[in-house]
């Protein structure tokens, strides 16, 4: 009698193959990548770098995935959207919305505002210097890290290898239909991904990070849309004028600013 194997069966076969290759594939890579510095990769990072230094102002739309694991080892997934509108060296503007935070952020070189939208409160903190300065001053007064920042930085490269142990140049793939170069790096406590224009315009087009000691290995990611070198800016956008209504507070808290919840219970 001749076995007959289901359309479902079928279809389980294909996709332990497609596994198998997957893990083949991701094996290699991973080998490569523990060896050393691969120049390709450091060579593209820098382009990046200098590329966004010398870009005096952009804007740029953000989709930001935020994952943490609840106690019971649930892996849950927060999204946000935002908009950067950046001009070097002293100023920014900077909008995130998601379920919980619906956040703004405003720097005119002197003054770092943040505005909580949804209670309409905010906190400012004199700040003179440059955009560099003022991540960092945020970071210090609220505690709370900003990983997407990175980019944002007036000396990408440096800020994102001096800690970097190995790296590799995985290669071309497509974002939303453009060319890009996928760089792989590994540090002690992260690894993090990014994906760069291909051609002229070596852009950012999507970081990700991962917690690899952390259980569940939570992700960090944020993707880049409808850059524009060229924006319209009016200094005016940088400068905080406090709605009606609005409160003055030392703190915000965080959940003003962040997806962030409460760990539920197991």
């Amino acid at each position: 009698m001749k076995k007959i194997i289901s359309i479902a069966q079928t279809r389980w076969c294909w996709l332990a193959v497609v596994i198998a290759l997957i893990v083949i594939t991701t094996a290699n890579v991973s080998v490569k990548s523990a060896e050393s510095i691969d120049p390709d990769a450091t060579q593209i990072l820098q382009s990046m770098s200098s590329y966004l230094a010398e870009t005096k102002a952009f804007s740029v739309d953000t989709d930001i995935d935020f994952e943490v694991v609840a106690k019971n080892g649930q892996k849950l997934k927060f999204i946000s959207s935002g908009m950067v509108v950046l001009q070097r060296p002293n100023k920014f503007q900077i909008h995130r919305k998601g379920t919980i935070a619906d956040a703004e952020f405003l720097f005119d070189g002197e003054t770092l505002t943040v505005y909580g939208k949804k209670n309409n409160v905010y906190t400012q903190f004199n700040v003179s210097g440059t955009i560099d300065d003022a991540i960092r001053a945020f970071e210090l007064n609220t505690g709370i890290p900003t990983p997407g920042a990175d980019l944002l930085f007036n000396d990408v490269y440096t800020t994102l290898s001096s800690a970097v142990e190995s790296s590799t140049y995985v290669g071309i793939t497509r974002i939303d239909g453009i060319e890009c170069h996928h760089l792989a790096f590994r540090q002690a406590q992260v690894d993090w991904q990014l994906w760069v224009q291909a051609g002229d315009t070596p852009l950012p087009m999507r970081y990700t990070i991962t917690s690899k000691w952390i259980t569940g290995a939570p992700q960090y990611e944020i993707r880049f849309h409808n850059w524009n070198t060229n924006p319209q800016i009016n200094d005016q956008q940088f400068t905080f004028v406090a709605p009606p209504g609005a409160t003055q507070l030392e703190t915000i808290p965080i959940n003003e600013l962040d997806e962030f919840t409460p760990t539920p219970e197991e």
